[in-house]
């Protein structure tokens, strides 16, 4: 579940942008780029939240046909803190490693503090296009794509549940929440430490196999391409803040999930939900069914369809968590009560219904 409103705190003067743009696209790109001045230059800042401040960079002056005319430049937010280095550090490995690859954007610099990225003409997918056929099979294929590399992380099962333990380190009963409700007392009287340790539990006895994830393959994440000459549709995914190995199960049940979500709502809240938009068995099992043949094996559909409603309770209490610490640390304008209310209340709706049909 990405967030991509604009932070207005902390973001770097526009002047600042300027020079800083001059000075790292001169000294880590070639040809035209070489001799740039603050000039020959445009800066466009595109999104960014607390974590990124992102900026399109465009030279004004022709270039030659080989040399990009449009740079990303990211800019890292707030990095305090030994964790918020490391997955800085882990992120910039795995984008580089993905870029090397072909599976995401071009990497043209890393320097301290962010890096230059190719500008991929291309939108941001919508999320009622998630549920496309079309889509949804070359979504099937991009997961597949991950989920077979090897990349020189840790590579055991635990990122999922000591992200949630180190969130829940942090104070959320304190946690100032308006508009109480009797959904909202009864989510809070919980003890979500409790209930992350019956779902790892619970989920270990699915033995869904552990592999490079994506782990926020949402909307937002998803970039489609814009047409090339023989009108094919191409998809980049985005976004590898989240990226880690974890069970095959979440990463398939977390999107599934984000077909209900759309977070381009302008009124607060800034999302809405959709519960009929959830993908339907058939759906499930043609995404299923090409995702088994990108990967190789020999599993059947229906093993991985039975991990999905159990890796949804994943989705929800992850997802739910976060929102709670985010409400309490964030700046960016976003309902993280009000979400954080809505994705705890589905994970017990889901944990009842599913304990009680056993």
């Amino acid at each position: 579940m990405g967030v991509n409103n604009a932070d207005k705190q902390g973001v770097p003067q526009y002047n600042d942008m300027f020079e800083l743009a001059t000075r790292l696209c001169r000294g880590y790109l070639q040809g035209s780029w070489k001799k740039i001045t603050v000039k020959d230059i445009t800066v466009k800042r595109i999104s960014g939240g607390l974590s990124n401040w992102i900026y399109q960079v465009t030279l004004l002056n022709k270039c030659n046909a080989s040399e990009p005319r449009d740079i990303l430049m990211r800019i890292y937010g707030q990095t305090h803190g030994d964790t918020a280095i490391e997955n800085t550090i882990t992120e910039s490995v795995i984008f580089t490693l993905l870029s090397e690859r072909g599976l995401g954007p071009k990497l043209h610099g890393i320097f301290p503090g962010g890096r230059l990225e190719e500008y991929i003409p291309a939108r941001s997918l919508k999320s009622e296009e998630l549920s496309d056929p079309k889509l949804s099979l070359l979504i099937a294929e991009k997961m597949s794509d991950l989920h077979k590399l090897n990349i020189p992380i840790n590579k055991d099962s635990i990122w999922l549940w000591d992200t949630m333990d180190r969130w829940l380190q942090q104070p959320i009963k304190d946690v100032n929440w308006s508009n109480d409700n009797l959904e909202l007392d009864r989510i809070m009287s919980t003890n979500l430490c409790d209930e992350a340790r019956w779902l790892k539990k619970h989920l270990t006895k699915l033995r869904s196999p552990v592999v490079f994830c994506h782990n926020d393959l949402q909307e937002g994440n998803i970039l489609l391409k814009e047409n090339d000459s023989s009108g094919c549709l191409s998809l980049c995914l985005i976004d590898y803040e989240y990226c880690a190995y974890n069970y095959r199960g979440f990463d398939i049940a977390n999107h599934f999930v984000e077909w209900t979500y759309d977070y381009k709502n302008p009124i607060y809240p800034h999302y809405t939900i959709n519960r009929e938009l959830f993908p339907t068995k058939e759906q499930q099992t043609e995404f299923l069914k090409r995702y088994s043949q990108c990967m190789g094996n020999n599993e059947s559909v229906e093993t991985i369809l039975n991990e999905v409603p159990h890796f949804v309770l994943a989705s929800h209490l992850f997802w739910g968590i976060w929102s709670i610490v985010n409400s309490r640390t964030s700046k960016i304008t976003f309902g993280y009560r009000e979400y954080a209310v809505e994705r705890l209340s589905s994970y017990f709706k889901l944990k009842d219904s599913l304990i009680n049909n056993k």
